[in-house]
């Protein structure tokens, strides 16, 4: 794949949309540890990165809207290296927390929230390398 500096190098970049694209650079930043890459107009569009990951904050315009409460339209997953650790600071700077820290038998800890615009997050730290068989799942493709 060629490189381009203009968009995130990341394979798979989930684009959300925020009513306002200043504040939730921000909040994101404040609250999840992501770091603005590329800023497009002063409130058009971000690129924030974390890790190898990336994601677009948008603006509401024509079809583009933000999660409405009560429904969940989709959900980001992003692996940190201490779930507990980056629960606290999101539970410091107003991230609702839906589930907290829990350890899961695919060998995973996760917590779930939610952020101030309504989207839906998991972080997931790894505990351990554990086949999908282990846990009632079936591997499709060898990784």
């Amino acid at each position: 794949m060629k490189t381009n500096r203009s968009i995130p190098a990341s394979t798979v970049i989930p684009v959300l949309i925020y009513p306002d694209v200043r504040e939730a650079v921000a909040w994101l930043g404040t609250a999840f540890g992501f770091v603005e890459q590329v800023r497009i107009g002063e409130d058009h569009r971000a690129q924030l990165g974390f890790g190898d990951g990336a994601v677009i904050i948008g603006d509401v315009r024509n079809d583009r809207r933000p999660p409405r409460a009560g429904e969940v339209t989709h959900s980001v997953m992003v692996r940190v290296d201490d779930v507990a650790a980056h629960c606290e600071r999101a539970r410091e700077h107003g991230a609702r927390i839906a589930m907290e820290p829990t350890d899961f038998e695919y060998g995973e800890r996760q917590y779930a929230t939610e952020d101030h615009a309504g989207h839906q997050w998991t972080f997931s730290q790894t505990l351990a390398d554990v086949a999908p068989e282990e846990w009632g799942g079936t591997s499709i493709t060898p990784r």
